[in-house]
């Protein structure tokens, strides 16, 4: 059976409804939109359903102008791991390998040229919402790129093999470009130097890291405990010289929820303020051993605003304060 995450049709139906649809408009869907909590995703033709009593209701431009509302959070480990590729196009890559996080039902693959290089997006429209989804999709495409690399690379093309809409009017908008309908494949079209924009937040650890995580989540393999302390503890260490991290940033980076997050470190007896407390402690003994930086500075390496609170935290911690602790290094 071919699927779709949650994620995506929750989002269709949210943004339904912003639009003007009532909660009633979708009675007798075949995955009732009360299951929406408790599910990970819906059949393919489900989502596909979804769309076309969107496009019945509200009419064309819909499926473009939702697109145009995702945001790179709202795919999961999966869109986090994009936001920390080296250059643009290289989220095409990993979506040949991984899309199968987010479903079964489509492809991407790139044709690189000199000056242009097209990415195909390989669905056959059995449906119309297959169609409507495929406009989704490529219009979605536009604003992931924007958000990587923060620049306003736009397509120099957009081709979909179906009829043209009615209007155009969203397509444009969202576009900004010649938009060819009755097309041989679906695809959208960049100069191959927008592709290679690098990206605002490309962090080769980092990366590494979530690209682990869309593996394991692709092929649905739960990560160890262990595993999950050492990944906490690694991301907390990283965060601390910005401020004391909250549980949701870090369970964002980790593709869960906060609840998740709580339930698995708590099924070895910890919590995330342990974690913390530790990462702390562990940070600050390291550095009071072993560099010659001064005790504010330790305490700013160890997300502290102020000397006095690290001083005071310190002490709870070992008994001693940050100046005893080092002199008896």
């Amino acid at each position: 059976m071919n699927y779709i995450s949650i994620h995506l049709f929750k989002k269709v139906y949210d943004y339904a409804l912003k639009e003007g649809m009532r909660a009633s408009d979708f009675d007798g869907l075949s995955t009732p939109v009360q299951k929406i909590p408790e599910i990970q995703a819906v059949p393919a033709d489900h989502f596909f359903e979804l769309h076309e009593r969107v496009d019945q209701v509200i009419g064309p431009g819909f499926s473009v102008r939702v697109g145009q509302e995702m945001k790179i959070e709202d795919y999961g480990v999966l869109g986090l791991s994009w936001r920390t590729c080296s250059w643009a196009g290289e989220i095409f890559d990993r979506c040949e390998r991984y899309f199968r996080f987010l479903s079964d039902t489509y492809v991407f693959k790139v044709e690189k040229g000199k000056e242009v290089s097209r990415v195909y997006l390989h669905r056959d429209a059995h449906r119309r919402g297959v169609e409507l989804s495929n406009e989704s999709t490529l219009s979605a495409t536009v604003v992931v790129l924007q958000a990587m690399t923060e620049t306003n690379i736009a397509p120099v093309e957009v081709g979909f093999r179906h009829q043209p809409p009615t209007s155009l009017e969203s397509y444009e908008r969202a576009f900004h470009c010649p938009i060819r309908f009755n097309q041989p494949y679906n695809y959208i079209t960049y100069t191959t130097k927008d592709l290679q924009t690098r990206t605002a937040k490309a962090d080769a650890s980092i990366n590494r890291f979530l690209v682990e995580r869309v593996k394991e989540e692709t092929e649905g393999i739960e990560i160890s405990v262990n595993k999950l302390i050492y990944d906490v503890e690694h991301l907390i260490r990283d965060a601390l010289p910005s401020g004391i991290p909250s549980i949701h940033s870090i369970a964002a980076v980790l593709g869960m929820s906060n609840r998740t997050l709580t339930r698995r470190l708590s099924e070895n007896d910890l919590t995330f303020r342990d974690l913390i407390q530790k990462t702390q402690l562990e940070v600050a003994s390291y550095l009071l051993r072993s560099s010659n930086e001064s005790v504010a500075e330790i305490a700013f390496e160890t997300g502290f605003s102020e000397q006095s609170a690290f001083n005071r935290a310190f002490k709870r911690w070992t008994g001693k304060s940050p100046v005893e602790f080092r002199n008896n290094q």
